[in-house]
């Protein structure tokens, strides 16, 4: 996907502002976790296409062992202390 195919894919799940997502797409590229390349564009500009390293794929992994897990223990926590 390109940037802003990016930024409209996370809008869809989280109300978030475009300035937001740029920083992080840059971080991620600098440690390695995607990679770039510009294409031209029909319609504009030169358009930059982030594409997922296996590396980026292996910390997606973890990371989503880790959220699950960590929501596991919220939700129990939360069920836990509900109200009767």
């Amino acid at each position: 996907m390109y940037g802003y195919e990016l930024v409209e894919s996370v809008r869809q799940a989280v109300d978030v502002n475009e300035g937001t997502i740029y920083p992080i797409l840059k971080r991620l590229t600098n440690e390695g976790f995607f990679e770039t390349y510009l294409e031209e564009s029909n319609e504009g500009p030169t358009r930059k296409y982030y594409h997922i390293t296996a590396k980026g794929i292996e910390r997606q992994k973890e990371m989503l062992t880790e959220w699950l897990d960590f929501s596991s223990r919220v939700n129990q926590f939360m069920k836990e202390r509900e109200v009767k």
